[in-house]
């Protein structure tokens, strides 16, 4: 078969940093979608609980309803993109599903820099569709862009983890500070700004592509050998090996009767949380017990679903069926990790606002200027050093889109110092409450490096004690805000120390546990069933997302029955039990997997 120029050893040509061009046009696309979707979730429960009355009026939502519709958000965040995967997979192909979400994600923003009910939801509907499509297919963009160079794959992954994490810093950073300080409706315009530049320079940037990301001919798809990565769902994936058990289990009528009506009892209580909370509108105004309707519809579709997964084990060889029982194990726990560290878009979003002290005068004013100095400019030095390469390799093929990336920069760069010097001229001022959110970009950045190197030593785990570590080290963050609110009156706002200290252990405990999920998925489950695995997975986390978002609205009901500190406390014991509980349960799943590390 004939190859394009993308697809040879001439895809190597215009390099930057050893790595083809094309993937640093993905990074900075990848970059500004991200400053743009963490621009915007580090807003939203600030704007919806905001007092009505004063110098930024927000709408005055109680912590719980506001956390009702972010959690729905959040919780489909996930869902969307296996649909968008297939979608992409079948018909429209990666580079075009990656167009039109990026473009529907723009909509979104701008319908959300207009402030109305209305158009709020509108705006987070339009979001929720536009990742759906754009998520999973920029990964495999990139996944597919070195499929004939599968060395090089590790750190292409690094560099374009970078960019996501680059994206989310400026982004909660610069939209955070313009929303606070100026006005909400900046903070959300300013995100579809650059969603908007970002999706203009990928299109343009098309030459550097050749065939990537079209849809594969179907001769494509016969050469592709065994070893290859294969795209599912859109999510890049190594391909499993079939066994004779698998072939002979086809998915039947009744798996796909249940199947739809979970997604519907599912999605059904996704919607009717907020409704109920908010607007008073309650689809299943009945209840069994103390167990309200809506909940009983989400206990239904749960048991519906494990009942389509355990009849479907139940036909797989004694190996299969034990990895795919540890994959569900793992995804259990991943449900807990991700109720406590998501804390950080919820409570800890309202905590930094009504429970920290971030007055700055004096010498703590001018250290904290000249921290926020070098965390703003060090990294825009970088990234535009990056930008400069990019364009020296790429100027004469895609010289519009460069252009684009320019302005980008420009844009950035005046923002950034516009905020340095309104602070540096302030005689006092107060941090942003986006401010803490940048923390977990920033340590990430800094420390996953290290953090990887010990996973590729001696010193490197099984699964199930990464799992318990990660969830025991993000356990300790909680633990530093429990220490810090134990026995503070009401009132009394705590050193911001804390909050730093507990966002770098968050840190630390999604390094440890977050990149260990999925590809344990794909080394476990058979291919026939590595979509549905990879569904149940991501259904995992959006549970997680929805939890998270629940039992932090509570937050202000915990603080005023009990104590603030009672909140934090939950967050401390419960991913600690978990963690310990993981850990033990090593010696059974080492066994479930049969050999797979």
């Amino acid at each position: 078969m004939q190859q394009t120029a993308t697809t040879s050893d001439s895809f190597f040509n215009s390099k930057v940093f050893g790595h083809p061009s094309g993937l640093f046009v993905l990074f900075f696309t990848e970059m500004w979608e991200r400053f743009s979707f963490y621009g915007m979730r580090v807003l939203l429960i600030q704007f919806l609980t905001a007092a009505v009355l004063g110098q930024n009026p927000g709408w005055g939502w109680s912590a719980e309803n506001a956390a009702a519709l972010y959690g729905t958000y959040a919780m489909l965040l996930y869902i969307t993109p296996i649909f968008g995967g297939m979608i992409a997979d079948k018909y429209i192909g990666y580079r075009w599903a990656v167009v039109v979400g990026a473009a529907i994600m723009t909509l979104g923003h701008a319908f959300m820099a207009l402030d109305t009910p209305l158009f709020l939801y509108l705006g987070l509907g339009s979001l929720v569709i536009g990742t759906g499509f754009f998520k999973p297919n920029m990964t495999s963009i990139l996944s597919e862009m070195y499929k004939k160079f599968p060395e090089k794959k590790d750190g292409a992954y690094t560099i374009f983890y970078m960019g996501v994490n680059a994206g989310a810093f400026f982004g909660m950073m610069l939209c955070g500070y313009l929303a606070e300080k100026i006005g909400w409706h900046w903070g959300f315009g300013l995100a579809g700004i650059f969603m908007f530049l970002g999706t203009l320079q990928f299109w343009l940037a098309k030459p550097l592509f050749g065939s990537i990301g079209d849809i594969p001919s179907k001769r494509e798809k016969e050469d592709l050998g065994s070893d290859e990565i294969e795209t599912i769902g859109g999510v890049p994936t190594p391909k499993s090996t079939s066994t004779p058990a698998d072939k002979l289990n086809p998915f039947t009528v009744f798996d796909y009767i249940m199947i739809a009506i979970t997604i519907c009892l599912g999605l059904g209580y996704a919607f009717n949380d907020p409704l109920s909370k908010i607007g008073g509108i309650n689809l299943f105004p009945f209840s069994i017990g103390n167990v309200a309707g809506q909940n009983v519809m989400a206990l239904l579709a749960l048991v519906m679903f494990l009942t389509v997964v355990v009849k479907r084990l139940m036909n797989y060889t004694k190996v299969v069926r034990d990895r795919m029982i540890a994959v569900i194990i793992f995804a259990f726990f991943v449900v807990f990790f991700w109720m406590s560290f998501e804390q950080g878009a919820s409570s800890l979003v309202i905590f930094a606002r009504d429970n920290i002290d971030r007055s700055l005068e004096g010498t703590t004013q001018t250290i904290f200027n000249i921290v926020n100095t070098l965390l703003t400019i060090v990294p825009l030095l970088v990234i535009s050093y990056v930008l400069y390469l990019l364009g020296k390799q790429t100027w004469k093929k895609i010289p519009v889109s460069n252009i684009v990336l320019i302005i980008c920069f420009l844009g950035v760069w005046g923002i950034a110092i516009w905020m340095l010097n309104r602070e540096l001229r302030a005689e006092s001022s107060e941090i942003t409450v986006s401010f803490f959110s940048t923390l977990n970009s920033f340590f990430i950045i800094t420390l996953g490096s290290s953090v990887s190197r010990i996973w590729d030593s001696k010193y490197n785990p099984p699964a199930a004690v990464k799992y318990g570590l990660g969830l025991i080290i993000m356990a300790i963050g909680f633990g530093f805000l429990f220490l810090g609110t134990n026995g503070v009156a009401d009132g009394v706002r705590i050193s911001f120390i804390w909050l730093v200290l507990a966002y770098l252990f968050h840190t630390l405990g999604e390094l440890c546990l977050s990149p260990v999920g999925l590809s344990y998925v794909s080394k476990l489950v058979p291919a026939r069933m590595i979509a549905f695995m990879f569904g149940m997975w991501y259904l995992a986390i959006a549970i997680g997302q929805k939890l998270a978002a629940i039992l932090g609205g509570e937050i202000e009901n915990i603080t005023k029955e009990y104590s603030l500190s009672t909140f934090f406390l939950i967050f401390t014991i419960v991913p600690i039990i978990a963690g310990l509980l993981v850990m033990a349960l090593h010696p059974v799943l080492k066994k479930l997997m049969h050999g797979i590390k």
